[in-house]
C-alpha cells in the first residue's frame, strides 16, 4: 500500500558551531549536502529511523533529542523540482553517543561522497539538498524544540 505523503526522519547535530553533513555528488546539481536523513519504514519509530539513518549514513550512534523542526515539500507548490512524492521531514536534535565517530559508511550510497563537519557561519556557501540554511543558522540561536509523544511510552489509564 502507498501514502500519498512520504515520511523521513533525521537528525540535526551541532558541537563548537560546526554541523554534521553528508556529502553528495549529485548528477545534475554537483557537490550537494544533506543532514543524515532518510525514510521512515514499516513498522520503525520515527525516533528508531533517525537512528538507523545516522548509522547508514554517518556511521554514527546518536541519541535522539527533541524535535527541532518538521521540513515539507509539496510537488506542485514547487514545480516539482525534487520529484512528485509529497514529503514530511522531521529533524530532531541530537548528539554523538561517547565512542561513536562520523566516517563515510564502507558501503555508502553510490552518490555519498563524505561525511563532513561544516561550519555554521559557512553554511551560505555550500548547497543543502533542501534551501534550509538560514532555518538551520536561526535554530542555533533559538532552539524552539517540541517534544514528540510516542504512544507507546505512556502509562496506561486506570480504566483500561
Amino acid at each position: 500500500m502507498s501514502t500519498h505523503i512520504r515520511v523521513r526522519a533525521g537528525a540535526i547535530i551541532i558541537k563548537d558551531d560546526l554541523i554534521l553533513l553528508t556529502e553528495y555528488n549529485d548528477p545534475i546539481r554537483g557537490i550537494v549536502y544533506d543532514l543524515p536523513a532518510g525514510g521512515v519504514e514499516p513498522n520503525e519509530s520515527i525516533s528508531e529511523a533517525v537512528k538507523r539513518e545516522s548509522m547508514e549514513e554517518a556511521c554514527i550512534n546518536v541519541e535522539v533529542g527533541p524535535l527541532a523542526f518538521v521540513y515539507e515539500y509539496v510537488p506542485h507548490l514547487n514545480n516539482n523540482k525534487y520529484g512528485k512524492t509529497h514529503t514530511l521531514v522531521m529533524m530532531f536534535e541530537c548528539v554523538i553517543k561517547q565512542g561513536s565517530f562520523p566516517k563515510l559508511p564502507e558501503n555508502p550510497d553510490p552518490n555519498q561522497t563524505g561525511v563532513k563537519w561544516i561550519p555554521l557561519a559557512e553554511l551560505e556557501k555550500i548547497e543543502l539538498y533542501a534551501n534550509i540554511q538560514n532555518q538551520l543558522k536561526n535554530y542555533t540561536l533559538d532552539k524552539r524544540n517540541i517534544k514528540v509523544i510516542e504512544e507507546h511510552t505512556m502509562q496506561r489509564s486506570a480504566n483500561l
